[in-house]
């Protein structure tokens, strides 16, 4: 937050000229799309559920207190914080590609520091980029390995199809089309118009439940929502125990936050790819805008309806959720919206296009990044592409056949928290390269706008003028 609102915000990441390649909703589709696939859409009904009938504070089973609580809960874990580890991989990757002009395809390549001959640094990077593509794989496979279960249940709603591996195994099969297809058009022409019409169902949806439903009551929980969060931010932070019990930290946030590290590495090589030619303001406020405003509005619709259902006594969706999983109670919660088949048919095809465009943008950047002769502005390979969209679909049917939740949360955090460190080198690197590149600016004896030695005069003098570092940085 602080590079964004301070002067290093001004820095445009590429060319004094340059203008972004993408609109500003093409852009952000892309960036919420890419993140979150279909999970939200299944959690945001569920998660408030499990929260409700076990208060993370303390308090009394279905009390007051904790509807309020449940409703907020999902809203913090998606919200700013996992946002900005995105962040902090973007801008440090997109530093280096656009105002250093160095060519990044690995998260390795953007920690300044590790660069160099010598053999210690070799290792750290070589350790640092094994580490970024076992966490892809399990953010992907746990993913998958918890949507596909839920769409083939709604499928079977709508279809009456059993529920079979047979049924999932053919989903497998459709997505690998759709993989297949977005993959080989690459981003432009594929991805980002997957993703842009993935933005326009999930609105939709979002809408018809939010103006079907129980309007004020969705709009008056929201706003006790985010009272509650601002008041309990830290304490949902940090803690480890709740009147003796496992805290919110060890129960739910711990296993969010890594699932977030373990997308952060294709999140910030993604982003950084169509960013240029913005400012590090315009990435962060935008992440924070598309992203985390986007996923908080899923909890506070669909899970303030499903919580309304609860309450309210129309459908005993805990009951549900607790003795035939959650891919029943999603099914019960979209059963109870007018038209139904037409319901559950847009929520399957929502679903489908979420999980498309996240693998697909996932395979595009991994096949980047194990390429080992990518130059500047070139694409990997279709065969690239396709293998690793192989790879994707293996391992997470391998999940799938496993089965249960609780092994989606434990790959998730397996996969996710090594890259703890992961993020705070990257922090440190942004840091690093800003204050030796202002360094090496006044060194060269010229005035810059982010300076903090620039004088108001200057600053009015100049404040049109858009900041780039390349001509200070250029020898």
């Amino acid at each position: 937050m602080y590079l964004a609102f301070s002067h290093f915000g001004n820095i445009k990441l590429g060319h004094a000229k340059d203008k972004p390649e993408y609109s500003s909703f093409q852009w952000g589709s892309m960036v919420f799309a890419t993140a979150i696939d279909a999970s939200i859409l299944m959690l945001s009904m569920v998660d408030p559920l499990r929260y409700v009938q076990s208060p993370v504070f303390g308090d009394k089973p279905y009390s007051a207190a904790a509807y309020g609580d449940a409703h907020m809960l999902g809203q913090f874990n998606w919200g700013p914080m996992a946002w900005m580890m995105f962040a902090s991989a973007t801008i440090a990757i997109a530093y280096v590609m656009y105002v250093r002009n160095v060519h990044v395809m690995r998260i390795s390549s953007a920690i300044s520091f590790l660069k160099g001959p010598e053999r210690s640094k070799k290792i750290i990077r070589q350790i640092i980029d094994f580490l970024v593509v076992f966490g892809i794989m399990g953010g992907i496979g746990s993913s998958v390995g918890m949507e596909i279960p839920v769409l083939s249940r709604i499928i079977n709603e709508i279809t009456g199809i059993p529920d079979t591996l047979f049924l999932k195994l053919f989903m497998f099969l459709i997505l690998f089309l759709i993989f297949a297809v977005t993959v080989f058009h690459g981003i432009k022409g594929g991805i980002d118009k997957l993703s842009a019409a993935h933005i326009w169902t999930a609105i939709g949806f979002l809408l018809i439940v939010l103006f079907i439903g129980p309007t004020l009551t969705i709009f008056r929980d929201e706003g006790n929502s985010l009272r509650l969060m601002v008041e309990k931010f830290i304490t949902m932070s940090a803690s480890t125990t709740t009147n003796g019990k496992p805290g919110v930290a060890q129960q739910e946030t711990i296993f969010y936050w890594g699932w977030w590290l373990s997308y952060m590495p294709v999140m910030g090589l993604f982003i950084a790819r169509i960013s240029r030619g913005r400012t590090i303001r315009q990435v962060i406020v935008g992440m924070l805008t598309y992203g985390a405003l986007g996923c908080m509005s899923f909890y506070a619709i669909l899970g303030g309806y499903s919580l309304y259902l609860q309450q309210s006594g129309i459908v005993n969706l805990v009951h549900i959720l607790n003795t035939q999983g959650q891919a029943a109670a999603i099914a019960a919660v979209i059963s109870t919206l007018p038209l139904k088949m037409l319901m559950l048919i847009i929520y399957s095809i929502s679903c489908f296009i979420f999980l498309a465009t996240t693998i697909s943008s996932s395979a595009f950047i991994v096949s980047s990044f194990t390429s080992r002769h990518l130059k500047p502005g070139e694409q990997p390979s279709q065969f690239n592409r396709l293998i690793w969209v192989i790879v994707f679909i293996i391992f997470s049917f391998g999940i799938v056949f496993v089965g249960g939740f609780k092994t989606v949360q434990a790959i998730s955090s397996i996969a996710g928290f090594p890259l703890i460190a992961v993020c705070a080198l990257l922090l440190l690197s942004i840091w690093q390269m800003i204050h030796k590149d202002q360094q090496v600016a006044v060194a060269k004896k010229e005035t810059v706008l982010f300076l903090p030695h620039v004088t108001p005069e200057i600053i009015k003098k100049r404040k049109h003028v858009q900041v780039t570092l390349e001509s200070y940085l250029s020898d």
